[in-house]
């Protein structure tokens, strides 16, 4: 199923008026405060998320899944719902695939489709956190970290079999999740357990093409609850470094303890030139994986503002890999991208209207106030007349999930797919 042209056309020219008027309202305000408008624009509508190939269906809990009608079955439904929310948002230009969930059978024509909705192939993900049918070892007990070094050269081997599917698709990097650990007192030993994990990251490294970059996941608990053998940014950020130029860390926004200060986190790993990624959710307790700013959105702008301080100012940063990492639990999953995509161009719009060098003068007289105040003066600006201006400019729509409901995607998708397909992956 692919979005109608002369169908969205018609539902923008509906809002197109109100449009204007706000946006006009907010260009004219924002340029008398000598603010860029163009330039934010710009920024904005380049500005591209990649959504998982494993989210496009419905999520579950630890007790329990709930399906959703028209789930795609195939990797191929699954770029074609990449595609649907690219060309309403105009802003999921990229789809990470999760292996082996998702390996091609022709790889030719999965490009094709993918190219057919102007989708790239972002980070291909590695699946180390379950035993796959017929593999001969078990990671019950750890993978790349394991005691057991069949279990452990199984799990290098798979990693390297998806740099290699990657490959063949143009991705350009590896990301590992780790979610070896263990459940109670003395069952590892930390550092053999850490030195394991060493050794195998730096052999899954020696098989990364020259242009490609591997991402290394970081997460305190779940699925084990004592303890997990990479469950900082620094344990992340010293297996990096172990590995060499190409490795970098990656930020996933749900694993953190509660209160952790991720953007002091964002601005340390790029001011050492190692923030490779960034996955997006939101939560209320742990690694809730709910739509973004749905809960803590104050939090997701300031994040955002080191975010961009660091791309304007650590050259020594490469661009970093967005992707949305979320559970749609209740909703339907594509409904809720939509929002989570806005949620990042929103935080994002506003960290771009803070005034740099305005808040690093305020900073250097210690004036806290002000500091305060320019941050909130941002946070507070409704910057969506901004995002609608980049979306339209690109062909999207003007309001992405009133336009969804207002096609019926969703009913079209049942119809193509039936009640009861269900997506491959959690």
């Amino acid at each position: 199923m692919r979005v109608d042209e002369n169908q969205l056309e018609g539902i923008n020219k509906e809002h197109l008026s109100l449009h204007d008027d706000t946006y006009n309202f907010l260009g004219n305000m924002l340029s008398k405060q000598g603010k860029d408008v163009d330039g934010i624009l710009k920024k904005l509508a380049d500005f591209q998320v990649a959504i998982p190939s494993w989210a496009l269906g419905a999520g579950g809990t630890r007790f329990g899944r709930f399906g959703f009608q028209g789930e795609p079955s195939t990797l191929e439904q699954k770029i074609d719902d990449v595609g649907i929310l690219h060309k309403l948002t105009q802003t999921a230009g990229a789809i990470s695939l999760h292996i082996p969930w998702d390996v091609p059978s022709d790889y030719k024509a999965i490009k094709e489709v993918a190219a057919s909705h102007d989708i790239i192939f972002d980070a291909v993900n590695s699946n180390t956190f379950q035993d796959q049918k017929n593999a001969k070892e078990s990671y019950k007990f750890g993978s790349l970290s394991n005691i057991n070094k069949a279990s452990r050269d199984q799990a290098i081997a798979h990693n390297i079999d998806v740099i290699n599917i990657g490959d063949k698709l143009g991705s350009k990097s590896l990301t590992i999740w780790l979610a070896d650990g263990s459940n109670f007192p003395g069952q590892s030993n930390f550092q053999h357990v850490l030195q394991n994990t060493e050794d195998s990251v730096k052999e899954i490294y020696k098989a990364l093409p020259e242009d490609w970059k591997m991402f290394i996941e970081y997460k305190p608990y779940e699925p084990n609850f004592y303890s997990t053998v990479i469950q900082d940014w620094g344990t992340s950020f010293m297996l990096a470094n172990a590995c060499g130029d190409k490795a970098y860390s990656l930020v996933d926004l749900g694993h953190h303890l509660p209160n952790t200060n991720i953007e002091q986190i964002v601005s340390t790993l790029m001011m050492k030139g190692k923030l490779g990624g960034f996955h997006f959710n939101d939560s209320k307790y742990g690694d809730d994986d709910v739509t973004v700013g749905s809960i803590k959105p104050y939090s997701l702008f300031l994040i955002f503002n080191s975010l961009v301080y660091g791309m304007e100012n650590n050259p020594q940063n490469p661009y970093p890999a967005w992707m949305i990492d979320a559970s749609h639990n209740i909703k339907d999953p594509l409904e809720d991208l939509i929002q989570s995509l806005e949620a990042i161009q929103e935080a994002y719009a506003k960290a771009l209207l803070i005034d740099q060098d305005q808040l690093a003068a305020a900073q250097k007289d210690n004036d806290v106030v002000k500091c305060q105040e320019i941050l909130q003066n941002a946070y507070r600006t409704d910057v969506r007349p901004l995002i609608e201006k980049a979306r339209i400019s690109r062909g999207g729509a003007i309001n992405p999930i009133e336009t969804y409901r207002a096609l019926k995607v969703r009913q079209g998708l049942i119809k193509e797919r039936g009640i009861n397909s269900v997506a491959s992956g959690l």
